[in-house]
């Protein structure tokens, strides 16, 4: 049976909608969607309003992974300035048989739409047949989620681990920590694992006289986002400042996914997606990242044998908020 649904990947910079035609499990195909800015949006109801009138199409079930704890059908987004009932969501655009789960649940329902294409191996690795399986993602935020066999299939399970406090591993993160908690008191990986994370560390290092900034680059930032124009240099290689942010970055976030991979005990891989690392996958794929994930100490043999995949399709979400509607 062919349906035809709603699905939505919501963060805090953009919004994905799509019409997604589901025809089995893992058979699934967008044959319509849309971006808009979420940041300056009034709600999620107009958004979608906007894009059914857009779309000229009315499917009777929709899900949205959305950046945000889902507790009792209420999300509050720390990364966006509005609050998501699902109830009222469903009666505002008109679709009641609407869901809402966090946005990586939702990407760990669409991890069975990826093809050999769409991800990257950053370690082989030996894949235990139906062990847990880890999620995590740097974007506008550090999204984190897993899955575990039930006996008969994955059950996917959200989570807010990129909330957690962030532990640095060498001086220079002690000395990372102790400058973002001048600035925010508590601070979480989030802070240093994301877009805005990314121009943190530049300033930390900038501070802290590691390299020195070029006024073409301070030029470039200005009235901008500075993460992507400090990500551009440092692969470049045109800014030693840009490239010492992108090696911090890159060793942080493999110890975060290392230390993901052992809470869950991810025998069955770990996928790293979110906007970011499709964009820098060659830094982390040069060393530091992955040389962060396996320093584990008495258990580095454990993570030196868990496959690493880089998710490089931002599709991912969307079609595991489809599978969601296509079940509701």
């Amino acid at each position: 049976m062919i349906r035809q649904v709603l699905a939505g990947d919501i963060g805090g910079t953009n919004a994905r909608l799509a019409i997604v035609t589901v025809s089995g499990p893992a058979e699934a195909r967008i044959v319509h969607e849309a971006r808009y800015p979420s940041s300056t949006a009034p709600g999620l109801a107009p958004l979608v309003l906007r894009y059914l009138a857009e779309a000229g199409a009315r499917p009777d079930v929709a899900c949205f992974g959305i950046a945000c704890p889902v507790i009792d059908g209420d999300c509050e987004a720390p990364n966006l300035p509005w609050k998501v009932n699902v109830g009222a969501l469903g009666r505002e655009i008109g679709i009641p048989r609407t869901t809402i789960i966090n946005d990586f649940q939702a990407v760990g329902h669409g991890l069975h739409s990826l093809s050999d294409a769409e991800v990257e191996a950053l370690q082989q690795g030996v894949a235990d047949e139906h062990g847990p399986v880890a999620l995590i993602g740097a974007g506008t935020g550090l999204g984190q989620g897993y899955l575990l066999w039930d006996g008969t299939r994955y059950v996917v399970h959200p989570s807010e681990g990129g909330h957690a406090d962030f532990s640095p591993t060498s001086a220079l993160e002690r000395d990372l920590l102790a400058f973002l908690a001048q600035e925010f008191g508590r601070v979480s990986s989030e802070r240093i694992l994301s877009g805005a994370g990314i121009a943190h560390i530049y300033r930390f290092l900038k501070s802290a006289g590691v390299a020195k900034e070029q006024a073409a680059v301070r030029d470039e930032m200005a009235g901008t986002d500075p993460a992507p124009v400090i990500t551009r240099h440092g692969l470049a290689g045109t800014d030693p400042l840009s490239v010492r942010t992108l090696e911090l970055f890159a060793a942080a976030y493999g110890s975060a996914a290392g230390n993901l991979a052992l809470t869950v005990l991810a025998t069955g891989g770990v996928y790293i997606a979110g906007g970011i690392a499709p964009k820098i996958i060659r830094q982390l794929a040069s060393g530091a990242f992955m040389d962060a994930f396996r320093n584990k100490g008495r258990l580095s043999g454990v993570v030196g044998r868990i496959p690493v995949r880089v998710v490089l399709t931002d599709d991912v979400a969307l079609y595991g908020a489809a599978a969601v509607a296509a079940r509701t």
